[in-house]
């Protein structure tokens, strides 16, 4: 494959677009940019409207100049089908085209994607030089479309890592992206009753891993302070001084601030999840109410400390 391509598509509203790929994509753009196509703001190339007469050939000869080879796409443009594909989907999703002209951006993407099937895989084996983002501002979802690689018409969906999750690559619970027709409407449909239960479900999962590494931590850390105050500071029952005793106190507290912060992550939604619209049960009622309570207080604290505002230990361990 030259070092340089130029992958031509079919826009609704350009009726033309032209996107750059590989390691010398420099020189696409130029030849881009020499037969009259415009750039956009999302790094996509536009043959104007009201053109200048450029053809494809006029731009096959322009390439030639640049070593610069022309392909074109016989789907849709990416944007186009993202486009079509998130109107179809319940509540409001925005779209944007992600360009990967240099294969290195591509590699740079992969950590970031949480998945467990024939995307991630596609990411890593195969050339993907652009796709297209579909996001839900009211639950934070972002997915990713791509064409499927080695196929003529059918995309791949999946999502990447909630941001309280650190990347997602490798992940257990990560979900599988699935294979999506080339048809909005099906493919919507697809994604509505497949993919996005599966992604709440791996989403919960991972929260409930994380608070519960969180919490062994913590309870490890709380046993070693408990042994540590038992056996005395030389290991024969002799009891720890006031000042031994508030320094291994302090730093149980601060070891275990680390361990909280991904709790107070994670936690509040996983409580939600855990109240019933009825239950025979009311005390458990008020002790889910007592966990948020605590949660939202450190998180004030928290809160606090991102803005600068300065606490003593005393104070955060108080409040905490």
């Amino acid at each position: 494959m030259a070092e340089a391509q130029i992958i031509l598509s079919r826009s609704r509203e350009s009726r033309i677009v032209a996107i750059a790929s590989g390691e010398q994509y420099p020189w696409a753009h130029t030849a881009l940019a020499e037969s009259g196509f415009r750039r956009g703001d999302d790094g996509v190339y536009h043959l104007p409207a009201d053109g200048n007469g450029t053809t494809v050939a006029d731009l096959v000869t322009c390439a030639k100049r640049h070593r610069t080879s022309v392909h074109t796409n016989s789907r849709p443009f990416i944007g186009d089908a993202a486009r079509d594909l998130a109107h179809q989907l319940p509540g409001q999703w925005n779209t944007s085209v992600e360009i990967y002209s240099h294969p290195a951006w591509q590699e740079d993407l992969v950590p970031w994607i949480w998945d467990s099937g024939e995307l991630g895989r596609a990411l890593q084996c195969e050339r993907i030089p652009y796709a297209a983002t579909l996001t839900d501002p009211a639950s934070g979802t972002n997915l990713l479309l791509v064409e499927r690689p080695g196929h003529q018409h059918d995309y791949l969906v999946g999502a990447f890592a909630p941001g309280s999750f650190d990347g997602g690559y490798g992940d257990p619970h990560g979900p599988r992206g699935i294979v999506l027709p080339p048809s909005p409407g099906p493919a919507a449909q697809a994604i509505t009753d497949q993919y996005l239960p599966a992604y709440d479900r791996a989403v919960h999962t991972r929260k409930t891993a994380a608070v519960a590494d969180a919490l062994d931590r913590i309870r490890t850390e709380h046993h070693a302070w408990t042994a540590k105050v038992a056996s005395g500071p030389y290991g024969d029952t002799t009891p720890l001084g006031i000042d031994a005793l508030g320094a291994a106190s302090a730093r149980l507290l601060d070891n275990a601030w680390g361990g909280f912060l991904t709790v107070m992550d994670h936690a509040p939604v996983l409580l939600e999840r855990c109240r019933p619209a009825a239950t025979q049960w009311p005390d458990d009622t008020n002790v889910l109410d007592q966990l948020a309570d605590a949660l939202s207080d450190a998180e004030t604290v928290r809160e606090e400390l991102a803005r600068g505002i300065l606490l003593t230990r005393t104070e955060r361990i108080t409040r905490t």
